[in-house]
């Protein structure tokens, strides 16, 4: 591509060196340049581009973007900018020829929800016929391929490169999980969105972003900025929960109409009636003056918000009301979300990518109401992040749960038990007693105990499981490895409640 073209919008400083050649290839890690490659050197929050340079030209790139002063050799052309970062976004929608203009490109926004919500929306679009692309915290899928997702977002480069790629292969239809991180550094400002969903905002990230406020600004930024810029002709681009108090606000402060969705707050999308069990969720749902009736496998409450943001944003869509209730009921599971482990011994076992006190309190709660007996639950905290959740999660853990057990999740750098020792702080030693590991608490008085290794800790709890008690595995979901210091050891949560499930088996286990 001719580099004048690629600088089409720009905020340009200076440049120096010819303008007139062609670049073979955009790339922003010095690694992947080569002959007349342009190299864009970021700042970024561990590594700065401008350091690698003069790797970068070593491995033949022509063509520098940057925004600090450099000596460049006199063969290079340097194109000095205001903002690298933000001038990667632009120069990847030009080299890619702006894909996402020729999608029909959904953002789901919000700290909970959003792949379910993704997953929901995607077999409602297949349903109506629609070829589905998805960029998400599980995978990057289109085409019967699938991908890993090294971020819930990509990086502005990769995020042009994967639409394009899509558009080429016929994806009509795609649905991007948009994270706080993603707006608040661009990388997603020059995709042409047709509908932005926001789901909620909890207690997330405050190792990025410091405070609730920052956090919800960015949120907030993708409506207020990102959707309206987009050169799309729907009228309707907003679908928020009206019942979460982040959503409210944000219908207050923006300046286009939004379509609203709830339970309890009155809503252009709501639940007339519904029934919740651990069979899944019986519900009719009024969708602007239709009614459609649906029966899910998915589970709870939350679930039910999760469908009603699915259901309306394929309504503005103008997806028909029976290929809504199509997609939903042919969603049996999402991966990692209060996904089912399948035993015949009498209890349940589910895995849930809940990682934050709100989110483990949502699961908490709703399979409280759908209890016959204990909840065991299984979690951590992770390392290098948040330290202000970890005594919530523990507060919320032990509150909701019979008998908690506390564990490492991804410690990272942090020493497991320095970590553990944060979320018993937030433990009421008063009111739940801590017990040795296969102590189960015969009276109705709640307890927890601390078991570093996952493994052990996940075979603790089933094997102290009871008929008709329910075991919660949180916090890692669909991962499949855990991060032990610089090191990603695989881990499935899944497989490891499988085998636990399969070493009781052989055992016999009395509750009498």
């Amino acid at each position: 591509m001719k580099i004048g073209q690629l600088l089409e919008g720009i905020n340009i400083v200076n440049i120096s060196g010819d303008i007139s050649g062609d670049v073979s290839t955009l790339c922003y890690v010095s690694e992947k340049c080569e002959n007349n490659s342009m190299f864009v050197a970021i700042a970024g929050l561990k590594y700065d581009g401008h350091d690698y340079i003069m790797d970068a030209i070593a491995r033949g790139a022509s063509f520098i973007v940057h925004e600090k002063d450099f000596k460049f050799p006199y063969h290079v052309t340097a194109v000095k900018v205001a903002d690298s970062r933000r001038s990667l976004g632009i120069l990847a929608a030009n080299f890619f020829r702006r894909p996402a203009d020729n999608l029909c490109l959904t953002a789901v926004v919000g700290t909970n929800g959003k792949t379910t919500i993704t997953y929901l929306l995607e077999s409602i679009l297949q349903s109506a016929g629609c070829n589905c692309g998805v960029l998400g915290t599980v995978n990057y899928r289109f085409n019967n391929k699938v991908y890993p997702a090294p971020n819930t977002t990509p990086e502005s480069y990769e995020m042009q490169r994967i639409l394009r790629e899509m558009a080429d292969g016929g994806v009509t239809h795609v649905i991007a999980e948009v994270s706080s991180h993603a707006i608040d550094l661009r990388r997603v400002d020059d995709c042409s969105f047709d509908l932005g969903i926001f789901t909620n905002l909890t207690r997330d990230h405050l190792d990025y972003h410091k405070t609730m406020e920052n956090y919800y600004q960015a949120k907030k930024r993708f409506f207020s900025e990102v959707l309206p810029s987009a050169k799309k002709t729907a009228a309707e681009k907003t679908l928020i929960n009206a019942d979460d108090e982040a959503g409210r606000r944000m219908i207050q402060e923006l300046a286009q109409p939004a379509i609203t969705y709830g339970l309890e707050n009155q809503s252009a999308i709501m639940a007339t009636e519904y029934n919740l069990s651990l069979a899944g969720i019986q519900a009719t749902i009024g969708a602007r003056g239709e009614n459609i009736g649906i029966s899910s496998p998915l589970i709870g409450k939350y679930n039910l918000y999760n469908i009603l943001a699915a259901a309306g944003a394929a309504r503005l869509l103008k997806i028909p009301a029976d290929k809504i209730k199509a997609g939903i009921e042919r969603l049996f599971n999402v991966p990692g979300r209060l996904e089912r482990v399948k035993t015949d011994s009498g209890f349940f076992v589910f895995v849930d990518y809940a990682h934050t006190d709100d989110a483990l309190k949502n699961v908490l709660q709703n399979l409280a109401a759908l209890k016959k007996n204990k909840i065991i639950t299984v979690f951590g905290c992770g390392g290098d992040r948040d330290h202000g959740k970890r005594p919530l999660m523990g507060a919320v853990a032990t509150a909701l749960s019979d008998y908690s057990i506390v564990t490492s999740d991804n410690p990272r750098s942090e020493d497991p038990l320095f970590i553990i020792g944060e979320i018993e702080k937030g433990i009421d030693s008063g009111i739940v007693k801590k017990v040795d590991g296969m102590e189960r608490n015969a009276a109705n008085t709640r307890c927890y105990t601390v078991i570093p290794d996952r493994k052990k800790a996940i075979e603790t709890a089933i094997a102290l499981a009871a008929p008709g008690d329910i075991v919660l595995i949180a916090g890692k979901g669909h991962e499949d490895y855990q991060i032990l210091g610089n090191i990603r050891m695989p881990f499935d949560d899944r497989a490891v409640a499988e085998a636990a499930l399969k070493l009781r088996s052989k055992k016999k286990i009395d509750f009498n």
